[in-house]
């Protein structure tokens, strides 16, 4: 390797794992943040340890690797096992815009909005023109504050009615048709896996 190709290279830690790649691999996205950690005075504008030669960042490293090969390959892919709310925010951190990611993984991307749609439906009661609820209990109604309220402690599990029962009582058959009956609600149909993609966008907006 040539003295121009080693002055070229960057060494960059996210989160405790060391990535190299060349400032040129890093320019192919301009406007992005990596494209800015190759410009010359990146040293001053970045958390750079000069007596290892290290731009550090504390961020998912594991998202971070697709990232990077997005410089690579041109080609954005969407990690299976990270939630869609926290992929999104790293995309957001990096500057790399979301429509950028690959056909292949843009379902498993959107999942997570869907899902997130799907509750806020669910929260503030029944669909538009729809009649069908969950057991005939289509009357028994909530308030839609106290719903969101309701979602929130659930995901928290800190919610007193998870003891005494009453409003957690309606809300628990409603969670258990839309987790454990595909066919209960036009709700519980969203996607495949959506039961996993609910509950972890329940502990998101708990946060």
């Amino acid at each position: 390797m040539g003295q121009g190709d080693e002055k070229d290279r960057v060494v960059i830690n996210v989160g405790g794992i060391r990535h190299q790649t060349y400032r040129s691999t890093l320019r192919t996205l301009p406007g992005t943040r990596l494209a800015w950690l190759a410009e010359p005075d990146a040293h001053s504008h970045f958390d750079y340890d000069p007596q290892i030669d290290e731009f550090f960042f504390d961020r998912h490293p594991g998202v971070f690797a697709h990232i990077l090969n997005y410089y690579r390959t041109g080609k954005l892919h969407c990690p299976a096992d990270v939630c869609g709310p926290l992929y999104e925010e790293e995309l957001a951190f990096w500057g790399i815009d979301e429509t950028d990611v690959e056909p292949c993984c843009w379902m498993t991307y959107r999942q997570h909005r869907e899902a997130e749609e799907a509750l806020d439906s669910f929260g503030g009661g029944p669909a538009e023109g729809g009649t069908e609820d969950v057991e005939g209990d289509a009357a028994d109604t909530i308030d839609g504050d106290d719903e969101l309220e309701m979602t929130k402690r659930l995901a928290l599990g800190d919610s007193p009615e998870v003891r005494t029962g009453g409003l957690w009582q309606r809300w628990q058959r409603k969670m258990w048709a839309l987790f454990e009956d595909p066919y209960s609600s036009k709700y519980a149909r969203v996607s495949p896996g959506s039961s996993e993609t609910v509950m972890c966008c329940l502990r998101h907006m708990s946060v």
